[in-house]
Formats: structure tokens, C-alpha cells, sequence
């Protein structure tokens, strides 16, 4: 825990421009999990009948995002340099796919497999770049410019997303039971 203390202190080091990207990060992940858990949540309560997979969603995302609340600290900070080269990259590529995921799950609601397939690639990519930065991580780790927290963030951030989308995309194969009740009860839907 102490480890923990000292590597979110680091906060306090931020610059302007670090706030910036570290709340425009974390605050669209929060924005993610609030509204993942808030349509599930009103389908709920509109007695719509969502399958158990949809609720990991929103859990995976929060997983997710606490992970890489934490972890983004010290990439703003001590392994701001160590990251420059290919893993800044690499984490662009990351979000770039895993945004996109989202998105074309979301619109594969009503556009079938034109988006899932694409979704469905993305996803797919996500996770394998994912891994080629946990090689650059574990890289960094061993030649001592990591430290076990970094590491410990990183499995969370893998636990998170992939609990999410795997949630996703049972929710998805399974016909995204509940969604049409959940858009009706939000005046969104067909009939609304």
C-alpha cells in the first residue's frame, strides 16, 4: 500500500497540460462507465429484460477505468520519458481501437453484422496491441524502469476491458436482449 500512496502522490508533480490529458482520459472513461451503468440501470428499473452479461459492461469499464486512473499517473510522471518512443504509440493505437469497439458495438444494434465485423476487429486488435505493450511494460520492469504498481495497474486494465467486452459481445451474439425495452423507456426507441 505504501507503493500504492507513493506512486498516486505523483499527482502532485502534474503540469498544466498533464491535468489536461489525465482528466480528459480518465473523464471519458468515467463518462463510459456512468453511462453503461446508467442505461443498464434504467432497463432494470423499466423491468426490460437484460441478460446478467450486460451488467459487466459497466463493471469491466470501471474496472478498467480505476486501473488506468492509477496507471496514468505515472505515465504523466516518472515513465513520461520511457514512454515517448513506440509505446506512446502504442497506446494511441490501444484507445484509437478501443473507442472505435465501443462505438460500432453500439451501433451494431441496428446495423447488424456491417458494424459488428468491423467492431469485432477492432476489439480483436485492441487486445493484441494490448499485448505487445504489456511486452514493452514488462521490457521496462525488468530493466528497472517500471515498478510493480505500474505492472499491477496493467492487469487490472486487462481484467477491466476484457470482462467489458466480453460482456459486450455475449450481450451482442445473445440479440442485445433488453436493449429495444431500455431505448423505449428512455424515449429513444421504436414506438417511443
Amino acid at each position: 500500500m505504501n507503493a500504492l500512496a507513493i506512486y498516486v502522490g505523483r499527482i502532485r508533480q502534474f503540469q498544466r497540460n498533464d491535468w489536461v490529458v489525465y482528466l480528459a482520459w480518465v473523464g471519458l472513461m468515467l463518462g463510459l462507465c456512468v453511462t453503461t451503468a446508467g442505461f443498464v440501470l434504467m432497463g432494470r428499473h423499466a423491468g426490460a429484460p437484460l441478460p446478467p452479461e450486460s451488467s459487466l459492461v459497466p463493471i469491466g469499464a470501471l474496472i478498467f477505468t480505476l486501473a488506468i486512473a492509477i496507471d496514468t499517473i505515472g505515465h504523466r510522471t516518472i515513465y513520461k520519458e520511457a514512454l515517448r518512443g513506440g509505446e506512446a504509440l502504442v497506446h494511441h493505437v490501444i484507445i484509437f481501437l478501443g473507442i472505435g469497439s465501443c462505438i460500432l458495438l453500439c451501433a451494431a444494434y441496428e446495423g447488424g453484422p456491417r458494424y459488428a465485423i468491423p467492431a469485432m476487429v477492432f476489439t480483436a486488435l485492441s487486445f493484441i496491441y494490448s499485448l505487445v505493450d504489456e511486452a514493452m511494460h514488462w521490457r521496462r520492469y525488468l530493466n528497472a524502469q517500471s515498478d510493480a504498481v505500474e505492472m499491477w495497474s496493467h492487469v487490472f486494465i486487462l481484467i477491466g476491458h476484457g470482462t467489458m467486452m466480453a460482456g459486450w459481445w455475449l450481450w451482442y451474439a445473445r440479440g442485445y436482449a433488453g436493449v429495444a425495452e431500455t431505448l423505449r423507456a428512455l424515449g429513444a426507441g421504436a414506438g417511443a
